[in-house]
């Protein structure tokens, strides 16, 4: 009898390694980051564990797969169109200068590559925090046009993060104006909270509020801003060091709602 063979693929996000007969049937799957061998024939567990063994880099885990939970079963029912997932880092920026590229020669730099280059290193150090059981969602669409620039769901609860650029530059911070360099100040705390807030009224808990200012030489903070955190780019990692406060089935089910558009629409 052929002897089964391996055949790698990527389903819903992950990498996967199939064991197939010579009639096309699956009969298991390895799931690298999960390190499990999940086997839909147990009779031939021999056979799945001699195909793979080339490919197993350590200790897995083998049986039948796991029943889906509710949020398994949300995220593959949900369309294509409507998973906010794959966004980038900087999703609307991104969009707004392949429409709008503005002129090839400038005096200055377009201010909005600088404000993308903040989003995209924050978005990073985000998706990061996924071994420390993080989901990070990025530039989710709220009704009248702004973004929710980076969500952080993980076991230290949920926040709203918005970014600012303020490369090489001293702020000041007296609530509820922000001052970047000579850049005259802006009530930006008000919207920091007010997209916290509408993320807490999608999702029904509590989401905290985070400015991330990035690249900043200096933070002042003249008057303490109510409920806000206020970081520089290098203190995201902190985020992930809390904890107690989301059980990891918690953290997949808000993330499962999260990514999906229609949680957003009806703000």
């Amino acid at each position: 009898m052929d002897r089964p063979r391996v055949v790698p693929a990527r389903r819903h996000g992950r990498d996967r390694l199939y064991v197939r007969l010579p009639d096309g049937r699956n009969i298991a799957w390895y799931d690298r980051e999960a390190a499990r061998v999940n086997l839909l024939d147990a009779e031939r567990e021999d056979e799945v564990l001699a195909a793979l063994a080339p490919y197993l880099t350590g200790p897995v885990a083998v049986g039948p797969p796991p029943v889906p939970s509710p949020a398994d079963l949300a995220r593959l029912s949900l369309h294509p169109d409507d998973d906010l997932a794959p966004n980038r880092p900087g999703e609307a920026l991104l969009v707004d200068l392949d429409r709008a590229p503005g002129p090839a020669r400038r005096l200055r730099p377009d201010p909005r590559r600088a404000e993308l280059d903040a989003q995209r290193t924050v978005g990073d150090a985000l998706d990061a925090m996924g071994g420390a059981g993080g989901r990070a969602l990025h530039s989710l669409p709220l009704p009248g046009g702004h973004r929710v620039h980076h969500l952080l769901i993980g076991p230290g609860g949920l926040y709203a993060l918005h970014v600012r650029s303020a490369h090489r530059q001293r702020v000041t911070v007296a609530e509820p104006q922000v001052r970047i360099g000579r850049r005259p100040p802006e009530p930006v705390l008000h919207r920091v909270r007010a997209d916290a807030d509408r993320a807490a009224h999608a999702l029904t808990a509590e989401v905290r509020p985070v400015l991330v200012l990035a690249g900043a030489r200096r933070v002042t903070v003249a008057a303490a801003p109510r409920g806000v955190r206020i970081l520089t780019d290098a203190d995201v990692p902190e985020l992930a060091r809390g904890g107690g406060v989301l059980k990891p089935a918690d953290v997949e089910a808000l993330y499962a709602a999260a990514r999906d558009r229609r949680t957003w629409a009806g703000l």
